[in-house]
């Protein structure tokens, strides 16, 4: 027996309508809230929290601080631009609004797209497009975080001594390597350490704002929009190279609307309110006080706060909580990967579960080391957390606008909104949006250009693996067999007849499996209960157990079933068989085989892709993970019979 892998897509995409679902809100203690708001402090914001490392530096640097005196019009500007962006795009748009817009409590730019195409009622071109964009995208930062946030952290030694400066590179690689490497023992171990350090780190940050803030309480008065606007306005292309730079302070918001799904809305909004925006403006708001007071703080104002014998603990504090921010953004490509797999977006890849309590706690070793290898060639490429900056902002700033119009699809047509107030709602967010996206778009030259190379890349990759599997199966269909009929020649002139319960994996139950035609053709034998089993993935995060499983009887030899898997889950062939024994289909899983048909794909010059995208989805698919392993098949069970395919 050749237990291998099937390449044949056994699953088929659905649109979620008619399927139940846990509820997202359930009601929670207080002792239960209050844990939850702890620990998102530590998963949520370690990305947004440790932008004050290097934000205000590059933006009053972009504003005429490299060119000359630090002038008080100028971090005026910037300060009240900074307050405005947090209170803009991260408090209204992300913490008041979007994370009300949940996937039956999941979030992220895949599961609003899910949701958009929920509330349009069908899969459209457009939302699949910005779903994929906002996804490559958040590929993109996630490669440049880790590295820009760590090498921030340690060059934070080059303050109190230049001796320091050729080793701050190895130090980061081997920071670097050490985080991924410990990736595959899970994140529940370390976890617990997470929200106290990370609230230690947003502590420290008030205090230290808040001592330089006494020195010049008139710093305050750019709370004001007036010296934003003012700035933007008298100072051209300057002002709008400045405003790329402050949208550093909002990169890591994204991470609100995608650890939603762990922590739940009101504890993260509480989190929110509470310490982390009066701690991250503060710190601000003291570093531009201490830029006022001695311009040439500049170099590094956010160390320059502390005092000499605090710098050491600063810097080893500063660097855990850049690994811990590194680790959210790490842990949410492994959950957006898994969710394109799901939605047909990816092939398959090996998902690894790394805790028996929290299902979203995943590895995914291909990820891991494609991130860290891409995460090493930034280092010594850019070699400092300043040439980083400028690649990063567009990345985050494709992904929010994305999510900003998914966002409004929503509000229109599945809130129900008129679509004059759900216009006059999000034109604004848009609008700021639309001009951060600008902003980044000038920093192309001195590296915005790799996230947008890494997006177009992944974005080529999906939509290779979409066509190819959508071409694939309309060429199968052509050869298949329909289902009715062949049953009906299987009652009129049965084959040999032998004991046991025969599985076989089809994405279409209306024609009959590649595999049950071969096991027909060649062994002529028919086994006496056989089961056509489709997997289908649902446009909801996860499908309630009530509603994993349906089974339709055909004949006495022949039942259909139907597994229904949502976009965050792993699906598990043998957990939902036990669904089924509890609905009263009885079966031997030592007597039952599963077939897979194991194909074998050549590309064909008249495929309808160019050549070059033909061996890319041929590549793609050879380098899918196996099929048995990926719906957790007893090994000891899988037939594969395999056939040669051109597409």
């Amino acid at each position: 027996m050749q237990q291998t892998a099937s390449s044949e897509p056994a699953v088929a995409n659905g649109n979620g309508h008619g399927h139940g679902h846990e509820p997202a809100n359930a009601p929670i203690t207080s002792r239960a809230f209050w844990a939850l708001t702890f620990g998102s402090i530590g998963v949520v914001y370690g990305d947004i929290g440790t932008s004050p490392l290097y934000a205000l530096r590059e933006a009053v640097l972009a504003a005429g601080g490299s060119y000359g005196a630090v002038t008080e019009a100028a971090v005026f500007g910037v300060l009240s631009l900074i307050f405005w962006s947090l209170i803009v795009v991260v408090t209204l748009k992300y913490v008041v609004l979007l994370l009300r817009a949940d996937n039956n409590g999941e979030g992220g730019t895949l599961a609003l797209t899910a949701l958009a195409f929920t509330a349009l009622g069908k899969r459209t071109p457009l939302v699949l497009g910005l779903g994929i964009v906002g996804a490559a995208m958040f590929y993109g930062s996630t490669l440049i975080t880790p590295a820009l946030s760590v090498l921030s952290a340690v060059e934070g030694l080059n303050v109190a001594t230049d001796a320091f400066e050729p080793y701050v590179l190895p130090i980061t690689v081997i920071i670097l390597v050490a985080l991924f490497s410990v990736q595959s023992h899970g994140t529940a171990r370390v976890s617990a350490l997470f929200a106290p350090i990370t609230t230690v780190w947003f502590l420290v940050l008030a205090i230290a704002g808040a001592v330089e803030i006494a020195e010049y309480p008139r710093i305050f008065l750019a709370l004001n929009p007036y010296y934003g606007l003012k700035f933007l306005f008298t100072h051209g292309m300057i002002g709008l190279i400045t405003l790329g730079a402050v949208f550093l302070v909002v990169t890591g918001s994204e991470a609100l609307y995608n650890d939603l799904g762990h922590f739940g809305r009101k504890p993260i909004q509480t989190a929110w309110f509470i310490l982390v925006l009066p701690a991250l403006l503060l710190n601000y708001f003291g570093q531009g006080a201490l830029v006022l007071a001695h311009p040439d703080a500049l170099s590094n104002p956010f160390f320059l706060l502390f005092p000499d014998w605090a710098l050491y603990p600063m810097v080893a504090l500063a660097t855990m909580a850049t690994a811990i921010a590194s680790q959210a953004v790490i842990t949410g490509a492994y959950s957006i990967t898994r969710q394109a797999m799901q939605l047909g977006l990816l092939p398959r890849m090996e998902v690894r579960h790394t805790s028996e309590s929290q299902a979203g706690q995943i590895y995914m070793p291909r990820v891991n080391w494609v991130l860290l290898t891409g995460v090493l060639l930034l280092v010594f490429m850019f070699r400092s957390s300043s040439e980083l900056a400028s690649a990063y902002v567009l990345a985050v700033a494709a992904t929010e606008w994305v999510a900003g119009i998914l966002g409004f699809i929503v509000i229109w047509k599945l809130w129900r909104w008129k679509l004059y107030w759900a216009i006059a709602l999000m034109a604004p967010l848009t609008f700021v949006d639309t001009a951060f996206v600008m902003a980044s778009m000038l920093k192309i030259v001195e590296g915005a250009w790799l996230p947008v190379l890494v997006g177009m890349i992944l974005v080529l990759v999906m939509l290779t693996w979409r066509r190819g599997t959508r071409l694939l199966a309309q060429k199968t269909r052509r050869i298949e067999v329909p289902f009715e009929p062949l049953i009906k020649s299987l009652e009129t002139k049965p084959p040999h007849l032998v004991p046991g319960t025969a599985m076989f994996l089809s994405a279409d139950p209306e024609f009959a499996p590649t595999a049950l035609l071969h096991n027909l053709k060649h062994n002529k034998v028919l086994h006496e209960h056989n089961v056509i089993l489709t997997i289908k993935n649902e446009d909801i995060p996860r499908v309630a157990p009530q509603d994993r499983v349906q089974l339709e009887p055909i004949s006495d030899k022949f039942m259909r079933m139907t597994l229904h898997f949502g976009f965050v889950e792993r699906p598990n062939v043998p957990k939902a068989l036990a669904i089924a024994r509890r609905k009263g289909w009885q079966f031997d899983i030592m007597s039952t085989s599963f077939f897979l048909s194991q194909r074998t794909i050549r590309p064909d010059p008249r495929s309808g892709m160019p050549q070059w995208q033909d061996r890319l989805f041929v590549y793609l698919a050879h380098n899918a993970d196996d099929a048995s392993a990926y719906f957790q098949l007893p090994t000891d069970r899988v037939v594969a019979i395999g056939t040669q395919v051109t597409v």
